[in-house]
C-alpha cells in the first residue's frame, strides 16, 4: 500500500520527504513489530504559508500518513486538518487551501 501511496502523492505533484519504516527499523535491532511505515509528504507551497502563520505548525508538517497492520488488516491514519487547524490556531481559509487535500487522498488509497 505504501508503494500506491507514492505513486497517488507523485501524481498529485506532492514531494514525498522520506517513508520511515519502524518496523523495518526494529528488526534491524531484533525486535518485532507489526508492519508499520510512515509516509511523510507535501508541498513548500502550501506548507509554507501554514508555518508562517503559526510556526509550531512545523512539528505537524510536512503531512504523514501512517501504514500499519492492525491484527491482519492494512489500516491507513492521519492527522485531521481540523485537528491540526485547533491545535495551530489555523483559520478554515488557511486550511482549506493547504491541508484538506489528505482526507480524498487517502480516499483514493483506500478505494483502489
Amino acid at each position: 500500500m505504501t508503494d500506491k501511496l507514492v505513486g497517488l502523492l507523485e501524481a498529485r505533484g506532492l514531494t514525498v520527504f522520506a517513508i520511515i519504516d519502524h518496523s523495518g527499523e526494529a528488526a534491524k535491532v531484533g525486535l518485532s513489530l507489526r508492519r508499520t511505515k510512515v509516509v511523510i509528504f507535501g508541498s513548500p507551497a502550501a506548507g509554507t504559508p501554514v508555518m508562517e502563520a503559526s510556526p509550531l505548525a512545523a512539528l505537524d508538517l510536512p503531512l504523514r500518513v501512517l501504514i500499519w497492520d492492525d491484527e491482519g488488516v492494512t489500516t491507513v491514519s492521519y492527522t485531521d486538518p481540523a485537528v491540526l487547524a485547533a491545535r495551530h490556531g489555523l483559520s478554515a481559509e488557511l486550511l482549506s487551501a493547504r491541508l484538506e487535500g489528505i482526507g480524498p487522498l487517502v480516499d483514493a488509497l483506500v478505494s483502489r
